[in-house]
């Protein structure tokens, strides 16, 4: 094998975590965002879903995203989205509210070690 990257397209790390309800059903699970897409993702949890399912996605930033679930193996699926989203967005930190109130603290000097003393002011031996 050598060192030389075939892939055309580059693979982001992703770690997220999303509420899925399965056809109509109030209760809500969450599970581990493997790979997400415009078009879709792949989902990892202990959620028993199979192919055709209608399920509701609560994605990070974007909201609610209908779907339908394409393929079931063991504890993974994937799911096409109804319409396409901005994948980027979820990759983004947490986004407040825009009419929330934001806190900005003062930096604590708590932990910083004292100034080293002055050498004019230290005795000589």
């Amino acid at each position: 094998m050598t060192g030389v990257e075939t892939r055309s397209v580059t693979r982001d790390s992703l770690f997220l975590l999303a509420d899925v309800r399965v056809e109509q059903n109030a209760e809500a699970y969450r599970v581990r965002v493997r790979n997400l897409s415009d078009g879709g993702m792949m989902g990892e949890g202990q959620l028993r879903v199979q192919r055709g399912h209608r399920v509701s996605v609560e994605l990070r930033n974007i909201g609610a995203v209908g779907g339908t679930v394409a393929w079931v193996q063991d504890n993974r699926f994937g799911v096409a989205f109804d319409e396409e989203i901005d994948s980027q967005k979820a990759r983004r930190p947490l986004q407040a509210p825009e009419d929330s109130v934001t806190f900005m603290a003062a930096p604590s000097r708590a932990h910083r070690a004292p100034r080293p003393p002055e050498p004019s002011t230290l005795r000589k031996i």
